[in-house]
């Protein structure tokens, strides 16, 4: 038996064909969207927005599917008709605009050239001042609803992109009958689903996202609703009553997509979860492992037993039961950018291209631990985690005239070691055990030096997922359980899941070293980010970007 996981990605989708028995995986295909700046629709006048077209995501899904499927059937006692199940995870919050029956409305001739009706993808930043409304509205009047997602809701998150799109695009508002999320509506297309309201929604998104919560009937109630915009608590009827887990189905694969993709119609597709979510499944997470993905962004997953009681953690990205794992809380952290971050060094600033990321490693690699006198802040994409505040920008500090491209490429790779550091303290800091921290994405694979800097700036030995494709593999587990190859998802993950047998170590030399530049980065932290009051600096990069606007104006 087979299940294939679909891993939707900031840039491009990957179809993987897994063996329920073992994990083997007999084909995977990737496919680069081919809209916009490699995927990503973007405006030049504000650098916060962050777009997709949806007709990519059904270019990618047919394409990688079948490329993924002409390679596993090379392998001996392969056959398409023994593929069980589907599992989807995708970017998030990454809301669609859809119309009654459940098409995006970027897909129509009308508004087929209009941004504001694509997919809002999970990098947009532009609603950050709805994001602070709903902060400052929700903890006046429903602090609980926040207290979940570390006490600040963010401009990446699905109410804050929705309302700003009622505010600058209400045409595009009054348009879309509902919004679904990436990882909600590629199931729902697989299943055939034409009704917006009888799509299965994943609590992965809908709690960690939209602050859904059984504990107070479901998504925002419709007067809470009201304090932001009427309109807002009007949409709420065309959203969702109920999200569900990985032990629920959603749905099966339809007729229509079962012929082009030549799988057998009828099996089971998995609810849908966000990418680092399956990839967390995907890497071995239980209780004790953080699972790190390292790529565009980073995203920090962990688990504790629903047995227990978790207390709220400031800063982080939520708490919700069953957002990865049946039967355990998931507890989600952060940094808006990482692998963004070199690539912006390395391809836009110093006009390289992937030889030069080498380069630049492999000089930064001879340097020691504070050699360059540097420096750096991770927000090149906002703060995600432990300030949750989009409005903050990126820092290097400490150049001379003899400072070189390489030495600022380790920085950076510090200042994203050291935004790891700061999550991981935060979490265990309220309690949540982390024994071991299993690190999965190309880069933690492919960039070594990257690897054994984590591990002597946080001091925890970096292990490394035994997929390449962890997200894509944890999506087909699910749908390894739910077509029932595995009676639940220990299970499963014991059986198609693995490490690689490289480890990484903390050096006690270079640890020594590092701690003293991370006391100097959280300085910079806490003044930039405002957390020290006596030396707050939080204005001057927000007073730069008003500054920057006014002249894009």
């Amino acid at each position: 038996m087979f299940t294939i996981g679909i891993d939707y990605g900031t840039n491009s989708v990957r179809a993987l064909v897994v063996r329920c028995a073992d994990g083997k995986e007999l084909g995977s295909c990737v496919v680069h969207y081919p809209s916009g700046a490699q995927g990503v629709l973007l405006d030049a006048r504000d650098a916060h927005l962050a777009r997709q077209h949806p007709g990519d995501y059904l270019f990618g899904l047919e394409k990688s599917v079948k490329g993924a499927l002409a390679q596993a059937k090379k392998h001996k006692g392969f056959d398409a008709k023994n593929v069980i199940g589907l599992g989807v995870d995708t970017t998030g919050s990454s809301p669609i605009p859809v119309d009654a029956k459940n098409v995006p409305l970027g897909l129509s001739k009308k508004w087929a050239k209009t941004l504001n009706a694509q997919c809002w993808l999970w990098k947009d930043h532009t609603s950050w001042h709805e994001a602070a409304t709903i902060t400052e509205t929700a903890a006046q009047h429903r602090p609980q609803f926040i207290a979940k997602c570390g006490n600040t809701y963010s401009s990446e998150w699905f109410w804050s992109k929705i309302w700003h799109c009622l505010k600058v695009a209400p045409k595009v508002f009054d348009a879309a009958h509902s919004w679904v999320e990436l990882a909600d509506w590629v199931p729902s297309v697989l299943a055939g689903v034409t009704d917006p309201t009888k799509i299965q929604r994943g609590v992965c998104c809908a709690g960690h996202k939209a602050l859904y919560a059984e504990d107070w009937g479901g998504l925002p109630d419709k007067e809470f609703l009201s304090l932001l915009d009427p309109k807002l608590a009007a949409l709420r009827d065309r959203l969702y009553e109920k999200a569900h887990d990985a032990t629920h189905s959603a749905g099966t694969l339809c007729e229509a997509w079962a012929v082009k993709l030549g799988l057998p119609a009828g099996i089971v597709i998995a609810i849908g979860e966000m990418d680092v979510h399956y990839g967390a499944i995907g890497s071995g997470v239980a209780e004790g492992t953080l699972v790190k993905v390292i790529g565009t962004s980073t995203c920090d997953c962990g688990v504790v037993s629903a047995t227990k009681t978790v207390p709220d953690i400031p800063g982080i990205c939520g708490i919700v039961k069953g957002a990865i794992l049946p039967g355990f809380y998931g507890i989600e952290a952060g940094q808006s950018a990482v692998g963004d971050i070199f690539k912006w060094w390395v391809e836009v600033v110093c006009d390289g291209d992937f030889a030069t990321h080498a380069t630049f490693t492999k000089a930064a690699a001879k340097l020691a631990p504070g050699q360059s006198g540097l420096l750096a802040l991770d927000w090149n994409n906002g703060n995600r985690t432990v300030l949750v505040d989009q409005r903050l920008t990126g820092l290097v500090l400490g150049q001379t005239l003899a400072t070189t491209p390489a030495e600022i490429y380790r920085a950076l790779i510090e200042a994203t070691a050291f935004g790891a550091r700061a999550i991981i303290e935060r979490i265990k800091g309220y309690g949540v055990p982390i024994n071991r921290v299993v690190c999965a994405g190309g880069i933690a694979e492919k960039n070594p030096l990257l690897m054994q800097i984590y591990a002597d700036v946080t001091g925890c030995e970096m292990l490394v997922a035994g997929s390449s494709q962890a997200c894509a593999l944890g999506s087909a587990v699910s749908a390894a359980v739910l077509a029932g190859a595995h009676p639940d998802f220990p299970t499963a993950q014991a059986k198609m899941t693995s490490l690689k047998k490289v480890s990484y170590k903390p050096k006690p030399a270079a640890q020594k070293t590092y701690e003293q530049l991370y006391a100097l980065y959280r300085q910079c932290h806490d003044a930039f980010g405002g957390v020290n009051k006596s030396s707050d600096l939080s204005r001057v990069m927000k007073n730069l970007l008003t500054i920057k606007d006014a002249a894009h104006a």
